[in-house]
């Protein structure tokens, strides 16, 4: 066997999973017909075996699925992948039944797949390590466990106490594990796991699975518990509403559960493998594989980040600016034990900058997430200031102050001297080209561009940019300073709006610019919620402020005049301006944009009346489709633009950055998987016809095209 050690001696019978030539075990083609041939094995030395051990060669247990093989998977290969599943259950079932204690003995992570394979044990011993991690984690893969995970976690407890971890896809450590029963004994290290699984087998020579039991009866009871059934009754209605029905792994999921809790052992995990075989070969299982665990993976492991530069820890980093942004940058650094000087032009800015953290910290500690002692170090990290002098000695500062340019170059050169010797200077800003603000600096190969989204403690990607004279150096350390305060990093090449915001205006003056043709607003919206987006174009413009995307207009107005050159907004531009300057309409912030926002407490936002007297074109014709098409595929077209530029210069970056940056819809799994997942034939062909309708936003120009064939990921 390739993938699978076997060991008979002294009665035990040891079964080892070490796959040759990779880090971890995955259940590969070769791994199905090696368990398939030790089950055989163990079966006909039954006599001979007094208790089975599962154990690992590799630094962790066992990873799960072979997803690479998955993404290879057609429509046509559901049925043999039934066929796989119902073997690989089979064999589980043998080993579980064969009427001899079988132990787990968990030295490592074991994920979806093999979180499966530990279940098949009657008994879970686990080396007591938080940094472990166990569980199903198949929902956000767009999949469902269909190895008995669903059945068994069910059956282990029940129908409400699974919930979160299959439909939730809620990982845990081995302790935390205990308390459900998901594990059973904890040991110090690894070498203590086989004497506790001897030990065991000897005192449980006839250990059978709980729901083999004839007086089992499932936790909290089944389906048709009254309890159980009113909570089941509107659970598939809160998947529709979260879903929007473009999930279908979380329907799927629920189904097998429930189906699942009425009928045998056996009969429930065919149900499951049924609902697999249909899912795995689906188009957004694929997509959300694609960018949730290889993109993912492709950024954490640093294949964006520039080779050969020495790693770099942060140790002392200055914020100019502690208005929202700023407030918001020390919080999440001081949170990451990192020494955080928060500098504004007066202390009682800067202080109110610090209350921010105070306010989060004390949220904290109110709901008992962590301690006084523990808040009180997180704020002691914060030097709250006016001086420029108490940023000497950092080795980087962050520029967070407001989006005008003569104001970004004063800070800049004020406060770039206090750098310690190597240190590096970057920019938060979310439009404006870094070369140019590199210009007030007097080491641009020092100068970089990371760009934090609002609220910065809650979201997940950062943006790096490199300037024209940026090295790899300080790219390098940008980017393990996002990885150290626990965010995401992409990184992109220099351009006006970079990336995400770039793309981001896309899709809100698309938005915009269906309004300003006549479509309802109420279409609008709805349409950008149908198709995945987490709220529509015009509630978004709102709470970004209209008012910036018209500082930004008249930004690049003067840019573009400086340099000569004409610049012509679009129709959605132009309408956005006229709301703000004609109507006084600035936003949430200024108290209203294309919504109107009630004072009172607990009231709903609703839509300013006046658009539909304003804009709205009674007797226009329009297709929700095409208004759907038109809110998805612009933002494509517009990242294959940046690919094609090389303002991107990996999908990988491009898919993880539109899903985090600006919401784009994770069944897609991105802006490019978008394109790919659909069919690059049929995508051009639709692009094709979008653009004819609806003018240049959405053509593919050659180059363009190029660059989508060349890119395309290959498995």
């Amino acid at each position: 066997m390739k993938t699978i050690q076997y060991e008979l001696k002294d009665g035990i019978a040891t079964i080892t999973f070490d796959e040759p030539g990779s880090p971890v075990n995955t259940m590969c083609q070769d791994w199905h017909h090696d368990l398939t041939e030790v089950t055989a094995r163990v079966v006909k030395d039954k006599e001979a075996i007094k208790g089975i051990i599962l154990a690992s060669n590799k630094s962790s247990f066992f990873a799960g699925a072979d997803l690479k093989g998955t993404m290879r998977l057609q429509p046509e290969d559901a049925p043999t992948v039934f066929r796989e599943i119902e073997q690989t259950k089979k064999n589980f079932r043998a080993l579980e039944t064969l009427g001899k204690p079988v132990v787990t003995c968990l030295n490592g992570t074991a994920l979806g797949g093999g979180w499966e394979i530990a279940l098949v044990g009657h008994y879970r011993v686990a080396v007591d390590d938080r940094k472990i991690q166990l569980g199903l984690p198949e929902i956000t893969l767009g999949l469902i466990p269909g190895a008995t995970g669903i059945t068994k976690m069910t059956r282990l407890l029940g129908l409400m106490g699974a919930q979160p971890y299959i439909l939730e896809s809620k990982l845990f450590n081995p302790r935390e594990a205990l308390v459900p029963g998901l594990v059973n004994e904890l040991v110090s290290d690894a070498g203590q796991l086989r004497e506790k699984a001897l030990a065991w087998i000897a005192a449980n020579p006839t250990a059978i699975q709980p729901w083999d039991d004839k007086a089992y009866k499932m936790p909290g009871g089944l389906p048709s518990n009254p309890k159980i059934a009113g909570a089941l009754a509107v659970a598939p209605a809160m998947i529709k509403k979260t879903s929007r029905g473009l999930y279908p792994a979380l329907e799927y999921a629920l189904a097998a559960m429930v189906e699942g809790a009425q009928v045998d052992y056996d009969t429930a995990t065919r149900i499951e493998s049924r609902y697999l075989a249909k899912l795995i070969v689906s188009p957004v299982a694929k997509n959300m594989i694609n960018t949730f665990f290889f993109n993912i993976n492709a950024i954490k492991s640093g294949q964006s980040r520039p080779k050969g530069v020495p790693r770099y820890k942060p140790c002392k980093v200055g914020v100019l600016g502690a208005g929202m942004m700023g407030a918001g940058i020390a919080y999440v650094q001081a949170g990451r034990g990192i020494a955080t000087v928060l500098k504004d032009i007066s202390s009682e800015k800067a202080n109110s900058g610090k209350a921010y953290s105070v306010k989060m910290t004390q949220a904290r500690v109110d709901k008992g997430r962590t301690s006084p002692h523990d808040q009180a170090e997180l704020l002691a990290r914060i030097t709250a200031t006016d001086k420029v002098s108490d940023l000497k000695g950092c080795d980087l500062i962050v520029e967070a102050v407001f989006e005008q340019r003569a104001l970004k170059a004063g800070v800049t050169k004020e406060a770039e001297p206090m750098l310690a010797p190597g240190g590096f200077f970057a920019t938060n800003t979310s439009t404006l080209p870094i070369s140019g603000l590199a210009g007030a600096s007097a080491h641009p190969d020092k100068f970089v561009g990371i760009h934090f989204f609002s609220p910065v403690d809650k979201m997940k990607l950062v943006e790096i940019i490199r300037g024209a004279k940026t090295d790899d150096e300080t790219v390098a350390r940008a980017f393990d300073y996002v990885q150290a305060l626990g965010k995401i990093p992409i990184v992109v090449n220099d351009s006006r709006g970079f990336y995400t915001s770039r793309t981001f205006g896309s899709f809100v003056m698309e938005g915009a610019a269906m309004l300003s043709e006549g479509i309802p607003a109420p279409v609008i919206e709805n349409a950008g919620i149908q198709c995945g987006m987490p709220v529509g174009p015009l509630a978004v413009l709102d709470e970004t402020a209209l008012s910036l995307s018209v500082h930004v207009l008249d930004q690049t107005r003067t840019d573009y005049a400086a340099e000569g050159k004409p610049y012509d907004p679009s129709c959605g531009q132009l309408l956005v301006e006229r709301l703000v300057k004609e109507f006084k309409r600035p936003g949430r912030a200024g108290g209203g944009g294309f919504y109107d926002y009630p004072a009172e407490k607990g009231a709903k936002k609703s839509l300013w009346p006046q658009l539909k007297t304003l804009f709205e074109k009674p007797g226009l014709a329009w297709d929700l489709q095409d208004v759907k098409d038109r809110l998805l595929y612009r933002q494509a077209v517009e990242t294959a633009r940046c690919l094609s530029e090389g303002v991107l210069t990996t999908v990988h970056d491009a898919n993880i950055g539109s899903i985090f940056g600006i919401g784009f819809p994770a069944w897609t799994g991105g802006a490019m998987q978008f394109i790919y997942g659909m069919g690059i034939a049929k995508f051009t062909q639709r692009a094709d016809e979008l653009a004819g309708k609806f003018g240049d936003g959405f053509t593919l120009t050659a180059p363009v095209r190029e660059s989508i064939l060349k890119n395309r990921p290959v498995y």
